[in-house]
């Protein structure tokens, strides 16, 4: 009698409230905004981690210091624009330039926002997505961990 062998691979998938959030501490002085985004929404996502699963959110949070002094390569400080509409007709406009002078934290806050999928989901990610202007943030009662992620 021939013995029929059964391979049963078993699939891990996270259920919401299963897995257990970190806080992380990311330094923005001298990072370039691209770059820095792209590693933080990975992070936000769940995707550093094995049991990551797409419609759970996996992720941790992350808390940036010092985004005031992110920088941009070339001349995207003079060339990019952020635009957005009133309601009104019409568009309001401005360069990186001038959004830095205003709202520094919206330049990252906006650069990981577009890299987040498009879904329900995403608006819970960037929630966990604090951003700074200064050294100082009031997260210390959570113990973040200071992380340094790669130079690219």
């Amino acid at each position: 009698m021939e013995k029929k062998m059964t391979l049963t691979h078993k699939t891990y998938v996270a259920k919401p409230g299963e897995v257990e959030q970190k806080w992380y501490v990311v330094d923005g002085t001298d990072k370039v905004v691209g770059r820095l985004a792209s590693d933080i929404a990975m992070i936000l996502m769940g995707k550093h981690r094995p049991t990551y699963t797409p419609n759970v959110d996996t992720g941790d949070f992350v808390v940036v210091t010092n985004v005031d002094k992110v920088k941009f390569t070339g001349s995207k400080w003079e060339n990019k624009r952020y635009t957005w509409t009133t309601g009104y007709p019409g568009l309001r406009s401005e360069t990186a330039g001038e959004r830095l002078a205003r709202r520094p934290e919206l330049i990252l806050r906006e650069a990981v926002r577009r890299m987040l999928p498009k879904n329900k989901l995403a608006v819970q990610m960037l929630s966990k997505l604090k951003t700074y202007t200064s050294d100082q943030h009031p997260h210390q009662a959570q113990q973040p961990e200071a992380i340094e992620l790669p130079k690219k």
